[in-house]
């Protein structure tokens, strides 16, 4: 008999995918009298409440818990203390999971002794527009994302740092706790992270996948990539291993070299060339083989433009974070100094 299994769903205000979402859990192959859905509710006002509603009726698999605070580790913390189930299964309310995801998951995660196994993430546009396309290829190239193997995909099964969603062991947060509610973003990288320095493992199979639905409008994309980068820094604050990997670092080494150089620029060009000029060689290469490769020649001329508001907004997020931290750093410093001046003298 399989394990029973518990597919978590973080939402809040997602009445535009959830019911896409919730379809492609519910038809998934795994049996239905050995698993349940939860949808965690962080207070949604645009109909997501109703919908679960209908899907209540409709399924008896399917639960309403509420996430009274409102952000998402709250939301997978509460759904992880609700379930019943031996294997816990996190599914992103923007995404749609093949029919085999579920057993895939939990049949790898029996025979590999991993503690944390996922697929490979097929990224998709939330709507049509110019840029859709481009978008959704950045964010599946290595010169977009780096060696996010869930991203780019894999020929093969491997260790990876981290996947998208994720499907444990409930022993595994009996072990290295919950999800860390300090980090509104960020906290699915920091809780691998945790995993890891715990000894856990963590398995990428390319053989079961999601679809994701990214933002498909520049001005959505580049305030995501802001944010992003700012949740890329900020977890060092409240986590107590380093909470991401080298490559989420690497657009803020982009932007502080290239904000160096130009502020040399008055006395010498040459720093910022040394930035501008290997970064320009390197987007035009990457671009020109994703139009090769997309069999459409206008994305030559469109997807420097995204590969670039992808490395700048995700960097200079960073700064602003990498702002935050000194900011909050210098506060508690400030606050313990003042404490101990308080401490009656011996």
């Amino acid at each position: 008999m399989k394990p029973f299994l518990s597919a978590i769903i973080p939402c809040r205000n997602e009445a535009r995918f959830l019911g896409r979402c919730l379809d492609s859990v519910l038809a998934n192959d795994y049996p239905h009298d050995r698993m349940e859905v939860l949808a965690i509710d962080g207070g949604s006002t645009d109909g997501t409440r109703q919908l679960i509603a209908e899907y209540q009726k409709r399924d008896a698999r399917v639960r309403l818990i509420d996430n009274p605070q409102g952000i998402t580790p709250w939301a997978l913390n509460h759904g992880i203390n609700a379930a019943r189930g031996e294997i816990i299964a996190r599914v992103d309310a923007h995404a749609g999971i093949g029919a085999n995801y579920l057993s895939g998951c939990v049949e790898n995660l029996l025979a590999s002794g991993a503690d944390n196994v996922g697929g490979t993430m097929h990224t998709l546009p939330q709507d049509p527009g110019l840029f859709a396309g481009p978008i959704v290829a950045a964010l599946s190239h290595r010169f977009g994302v780096g060696n996010s193997h869930f991203r780019v995909g894999s020929k093969e099964p491997r260790w990876v740092d981290t996947v998208f969603g994720g499907c444990w062991r409930r022993d595994v947060f009996e072990r290295v706790g919950l999800f860390n509610t300090a980090l509104k973003r960020s906290q699915d990288m920091e809780f691998s992270r945790r995993l890891k320095a715990a000894g856990g493992r963590t398995l990428l199979v390319p053989g079961i996948a999601s679809d994701y639905y990214a933002r498909s409008r520049m001005a959505e994309f580049w305030r995501h990539n802001l944010s992003n980068g700012e949740w890329a820094v900020l977890p060092f604050i409240y986590s107590p291993v380093m909470p991401v990997s080298l490559r989420h670092l690497i657009p803020l080494v982009f932007v502080a070299a290239l904000a160096t150089g130009i502020s040399l620029a008055p006395w010498s060009v040459w720093p910022l060339a040394a930035v501008a000029i290997p970064y320009a060689i390197a987007n035009l290469a990457a671009s020109v083989q994703v139009a090769w490769r997309e069999r459409r020649p206008h994305y030559a001329l469109l997807m420097p433009i995204v590969f670039f508001v992808l490395h700048l907004g995700y960097g200079l997020g960073s700064l602003q974070g990498l702002g935050k931290v000194a900011a909050i750093w210098r506060t508690s410093r400030t606050a313990r100094i003042e404490e101990n001046s308080c401490l009656p003298q011996s």
